[in-house]
């Protein structure tokens, strides 16, 4: 009886997260670090604009605006910038990275799933 619902829970683990939205940082700052997040939709990326003065932007942008022509248009006053666009959750984060939920309910059934091997 025991082995049936831990395999469940291990499976309903290693599922946890695996439909949410794209969740990316939101700020707008010289500092580089960013606290606020913003869930997408499954048609964004994450954006990291960097202007040439040294102010960061990190937002949510729909995939396909992701290119230099429409960035410019988008943020006119910017003059100068470089840009990443990324699709894992936080991605848009300074030098530090974030776990996302998968693969903290990858982790998460891989324990379980040695505690019961023991």
């Amino acid at each position: 009886m025991k082995t049936p619902v831990l395999t469940g829970l291990l499976v309903c683990m290693a599922l946890l997260g695996l439909g949410s939205a794209l969740k990316c940082y939101k700020c707008s700052d010289y500092s580089g670090r960013c606290s606020y997040t913003q869930d997408c939709t499954y048609e964004d990326a994450c954006l990291t604009l960097s202007e040439r003065g040294g102010k960061t932007i990190r937002q949510c942008i729909r995939y396909n605006d992701c290119e230099n022509t429409k960035l410019n248009q988008m943020f006119p006053a910017v003059s100068g910038f470089t840009y990443k666009c990324c699709t894992k959750n936080l991605c848009n984060s300074g030098p530090a990275t974030a776990m996302s939920k998968p693969l903290l309910g990858l982790l998460g059934s891989l324990v379980v799933f040695w505690w019961c091997v023991q």
